[in-house]
């Protein structure tokens, strides 16, 4: 079970990461050129929030059932476990609520620049926070998965 969710979320992080740097490139070309935010930049962030919480869903049963998350006296002293128990989680946690709040923030607000501007401070601000998640991990982006 847990070799499997780990590839699962290891794979969908591909897709959450193509999704996000779409996003972001999307919203600074709308952002530069004063680009109406249309139909498609409204999908394109709805389709984002559904990869990243199908991520964190994934990624919320391999924490309970993986081997390096670890509650316990011990745990801030190693920092492979410290890591997998804390930091990962929580800077994966604050990245889905940027890119939550990208999405569902753009609903209030009627200009198109702004719209573009919302989604792109927020979606690359959580770009930023996962690739440093994926690198702090020792994994990277490119190595495969060892369970």
């Amino acid at each position: 079970m847990y070799t499997g969710l780990l590839h699962t979320h290891s794979g969908l992080r591909y897709i959450v990461l193509l999704l996000l740097v779409i996003v972001v490139a999307k919203s600074l070309v709308g952002l530069l050129s004063n680009k109406s935010f249309e139909k498609a930049d409204e999908k394109l962030t709805l389709w984002l929030m559904i990869a990243t919480h199908t991520q964190l869903l994934v990624g919320l049963v391999l924490f309970f059932v993986s081997p390096f998350v670890k509650f316990g006296g011990d745990t801030m002293k190693d920092s492979v476990i410290r890591y997998w128990t804390v930091e990962h989680s929580f800077i994966m946690l604050i990245a889905i609520v940027l890119i939550t709040l990208a999405r569902t923030s753009t609903k209030k607000i009627a200009e198109d620049r702004a719209k573009h501007k919302r989604v792109f401070i927020l979606s690359a601000s959580a770009l930023v926070l996962i690739l440093l998640a994926i690198i702090m991990s020792g994994r990277g982006i490119l190595i495969p998965v060892r369970a």
